[in-house]
């Protein structure tokens, strides 16, 4: 293999859009993947004819797609075929108290009217704050590399960071506006999986709102795996080539340039860059001898990682009753469970969870009159894992699954699949077996996060849910991007 090579290590999202970018511009691209399929926490699996997406399950942010594929001339319907769902989701608050939260704004208003009369105006104000964040957040500062201080000098912008309420907390940026217990949990929903609870994120998320309730839930049809399919599609067609099934175990630096990669069956390939979509702390602990480090590992250990999740994936051999697409269960207190998760680590002893039947929309990803379900439960990382309590939990769920919806489930399960922390770690080398990254704390906002580029090794660069912008997909395809920019500029100077 020639010297011209760029490597990426991983196919997740954000490997993905870093090579396709680099591709775009020019540049001889490889991506080495240690599973034997591209995604990343986006693959997928086919088991007695049930198609299980593995993670992400919620298409936020349509434009941040939108603008990904309109770079190259295309469109995400060149690739796969959205449908915007209605209801966006169904929220469980106990038995006979559930709520569908419809697509259409002035509908959502209405159902939230019932619930504090007088409420329209307030939301009004709200997602008018939370749209100039999101078009500031998403489409200004997660494209910027924080690098330095100076990328946020410009007056416009010292004065938009003060209206991005960066040090305000959600949880009374939200009260602000609403008293309704119920309403309030329906705001502060879309910020737990960014890594702290609503008083410790800061209220410039409220930006996920206005993703929420104004741009709407989607649902590519076949599954969020069809995105992964399109990605790769569009990366071969710029002239990436994949490996699948080959993994990095060594970053050789000599003159204080990584020069090549050892792959597991001991082939060194030469390199000229590398980006490192795998996960930061394994590639920064593992694949680089401690002289190259960018971190210590005290540094590590006093990160704030977003949740880990229990997940199962059912089969199910009827058509089940009362679930929408995207359930959320919220008959039990969010306090405990997020002390369970961010204060004291432990598994939760009344966990919230979610459910995802996206059989109900699409009947590809099931065999006929049968249903598709995937649960989750967020946990803090790094907990004990193992087949008892795994099983526990189960059961703990699917009682109140079936309560809450009226009807038995367990009787009528066909598969049955379990993963969680010892999987993440198995199969992404994921830190503490974490599930969506690095928390979105102010603390670690912008130049605070890990680095995109390495120190010590001028050709090494990251990208991934562990460094800028953040966890999530939306932020994964920008930070591709971002950090293609950074290789460009280096290999031009």
């Amino acid at each position: 293999m020639s010297e011209e090579k760029v490597v990426v290590i991983g196919a997740g999202f954000a490997g993905l859009s870093a090579a396709t970018h680099l591709a775009d511009a020019g540049e001889d691209v490889v991506i080495f993947e240690k599973n034997q399929s591209p995604g990343g926490r986006a693959r997928n699996f086919e088991a007695e004819g049930f198609h299980f997406d593995m993670g992400p399950s919620w298409y936020w942010m349509p434009d941040v797609f939108e603008n990904y594929f309109k770079k190259y001339g295309k469109k995400p319907g060149d690739y796969y075929q959205l449908v915007r769902l209605n209801p966006s989701y169904k929220v469980f608050y106990g038995v006979d108290d559930a709520m569908e939260l419809p697509s259409a704004l002035a509908e959502y208003t209405a159902a939230l009217e019932v619930l504090e009369p007088g409420i329209s105006e307030k939301l009004h104000r709200f997602l008018e704050q939370a749209a100039y964040k999101y078009q500031v957040g998403i489409h200004d500062l997660v494209h910027k590399p924080s690098l330095s201080l100076t990328e946020f000098a410009r007056l416009s912008l010292v004065r938009d960071l003060l209206r991005l309420d960066l040090f305000q907390p959600m949880s009374k940026h939200v009260r602000k506006f609403f008293k309704n217990g119920k309403i309030i949990q329906l705001m502060e929903f879309p910020v737990l999986f960014l890594g702290e609870t609503a008083q410790n994120i800061p209220a410039l998320y409220s930006l996920m709102n206005y993703a929420d309730i104004v741009l709407g839930t989607w649902y590519p049809m076949g599954g969020m795996h069809e995105v992964v399919k399109g990605m790769v599609q569009l990366a071969e067609e710029k002239g990436v080539a994949i490996r699948l099934g080959e993994e990095v175990t060594q970053i050789n630096v000599h003159g204080g340039t990584a020069h090549s990669i050892t792959l597991s069956n001991g082939e060194n390939i030469r390199c000229k860059a590398i980006v490192a979509g795998a996960d930061y702390h394994y590639v920064d602990q593992q694949l680089l001898d401690k002289p190259w480090r960018n971190y210590s590992p005290h540094y590590w250990e006093n990160r704030t990682l977003a949740p880990s999740s229990l997940l199962f994936f059912l089969g199910i051999d009827i058509k089940l009753k009362n679930l929408q697409h995207h359930n959320l269960f919220f008959d039990e207190p969010l306090e405990a469970h997020a002390d369970a998760i961010y204060k004291k680590p432990r598994w939760p002893e009344r966990p919230l969870f979610y459910v995802s039947a996206p059989s109900v929309t699409d009947p590809s990803v099931a065999p006929p009159d049968k249903e598709n379900l995937f649960i989750l439960i967020p946990l803090a990382p790094d907990l004990e894992d193992n087949e008892a309590i795994r099983e526990k939990y189960f059961h703990i769920v699917m009682d109140r699954l079936e309560k809450l919806t009226k009807q038995n489930i367990r009787q009528h399960i066909t598969y049955k699949r379990s993963y969680a922390h010892r999987d993440f770690k198995k199969d992404y080398h994921a830190y503490k077996g974490n599930a969506y990254g690095l928390a979105n704390t102010l603390s670690q906002t912008a130049i605070l996060k890990p680095s995109l580029k390495n120190k010590k090794v001028p050709n090494l660069f990251y990208a991934g849910q562990l460094t800028v912008p953040g966890p999530g997909v939306p932020p994964s395809l920008i930070s591709g991007e971002v950090v293609a920019k950074e290789v460009i500029k280096k290999l031009k100077a």
